[in-house]
């Protein structure tokens, strides 16, 4: 495969899953897209180890690191700074202090996250390809990444939250928030 055809190939991939997921938004199904993003994944996963061309070189990848850090650096001031007059205006609406705390949150895990992959890298770069403590890392990163994912299906998996039943919303668990006021249609 040469790189026109990678390139087309990327294309036509972003484009269907464009139609998924607006049509899983238009008819509420939201599994379709998490099957649809990690199937195009591995697809171009596949298909880029298939490409006979150079995709990128050294220069790029130093560019695309120097982008990523200045997106996180820019991102996280600018959601600091939101956080910041969302908690101050909380007393206009509550919802958002929710907000706010939704985004000190997600820039400490972005942050958080970076620190850990930028160490990662920076530790299993200078080993020896062979190396056991490479190997121990490597597995370490993985665990760690399933249960960042296991968590993180157990705190969203709506253990605590409002569930629609016959047209009625019925508690499931011990929500800390009052039923939606949105209707509960069947």
């Amino acid at each position: 495969m040469n790189l026109k055809q990678y390139t087309t190939l990327k294309i036509v991939i972003v484009v269907a899953l464009a139609m998924l997921c607006s049509w899983s938004v238009t008819s509420r199904n939201y599994i379709f897209p998490i099957i649809g993003v990690t199937a195009s994944y591995l697809i171009l996963f596949y298909f880029r180890g298939r490409v006979r061309e150079i995709i990128a070189d050294e220069r790029d990848y130093e560019i695309g690191g120097a982008s990523a850090r200045w997106a996180i650096q820019i991102y996280s001031w600018f959601a600091v700074a939101v956080m910041f007059f969302l908690y101050a205006k909380r007393e206009i609406n509550p919802a958002y202090e929710t907000i706010a705390a939704a985004l000190a949150y997600s820039t400490c895990f972005l942050m958080l996250v970076y620190a850990l992959i930028f160490r990662f890298y920076n530790n299993v770069k200078v080993m020896d390809k062979t190396s056991i403590k490479r190997k121990v890392l490597t597995a370490l990163g993985i665990v760690i990444i399933i249960m960042i994912i296991m968590a993180g299906l157990r705190l969203l998996s709506g253990e605590d939250d409002w569930m629609c039943q016959e047209g009625v919303w019925v508690q499931h668990g011990h929500p800390d928030f009052p039923a939606p006021s949105v209707e509960c249609r069947k």
